[in-house]
């Protein structure tokens, strides 16, 4: 791989519907585990980050087609990890013009998890747990759960949990867009609700994701178009450990 590789542009940042695009082949080579890989200019595939898995699909032209298995974001680069569906097209072309084509009902799943994430911190807000702090979310199919700062009482859980799901029913019901907006530091933090999170740089443009009319919060992932695409969310079971809560969720 050229060392001097232009960042690859992340079509999906700007548009998370999109699920095809056409993009400039920049490299192709085998790695260190054996695996492919192909980078291009631009990529319509949310690599795996931020609590999401990455998608997968294809990348293809009239040469040859090569099956996404896997995508991860490395120092500006995405890299499309997978295989060639027949070994003879492992020398393609660099410069080619090739179609890359998102699996719309796993993109589709994450996206829901993903918002679904989000919509239990509201919930958790609305029920009372105002002193919990969200930090890590991991919203993979086997087990998703958001993580939270601070404990609360042990007799609560069973009530809580009822509670959670209750209100996030009631949120679904009612629906709201999910918007997205990247925009400059003050701006994002007056879409947070006042203040944005160490880590986002004073000078950047953050991007915001916001569920209906509550406030947003910085994130890079995939999300549905409206709240009640989520369907259903189910509270599984909440756990409490060393100064954390962790919220076991599902979509339905």
């Amino acid at each position: 791989m050229d060392e001097n590789q232009s960042p690859t542009k992340l079509e999906y940042y700007d548009d998370m519907f999109k699920l095809e695009s056409t993009a400039i082949l920049l490299s192709s080579f085998l790695n260190e585990d054996n695996r492919y890989v192909l980078i291009v200019d631009s990529t319509v595939f949310h690599p795996q980050g931020g609590g999401q898995p990455s998608d997968k699909g294809s990348i293809s032209n009239s040469q040859f087609k090569f099956i996404v298995e896997d995508v991860r974001l490395k120092d500006k680069i995405v890299y499309h990890y997978g295989h060639f569906e027949n070994s003879k097209d492992e020398n393609v072309e660099k410069g080619a013009q090739v179609l890359l084509s998102v699996d719309e009902v796993r993109r589709r799943l994450n996206s829901r998890l993903h918002s679904a994430g989000h919509l239990l911190d509201i919930c958790v807000r609305n029920v009372g747990w105002n002193h919990l702090e969200p930090g890590k979310g991991y919203h993979f199919q086997d087990g998703p759960f958001v993580e939270y700062k601070g404990v609360v009482p042990q007799n609560e859980l069973q009530s809580k949990k009822t509670e959670l799901e209750l209100e996030a029913s009631n949120l679904i019901s009612k629906g709201g867009k999910v918007s997205i907006s990247i925009v400059p530091y003050d701006k994002a933090s007056e879409l947070c609700g006042g203040s944005l999170p160490d880590y986002i740089p004073k000078d950047s443009t953050p991007r915001i994701v916001q569920l209906g009319e509550f406030p947003g919060c910085p994130c890079g992932g995939t999300h549905i178009k409206d709240i009640n695409e989520i369907s259903s969310l189910k509270v599984s079971q909440i756990r409490i450990k060393k100064g954390f809560t962790k919220v076991f969720y599902n979509v339905q």
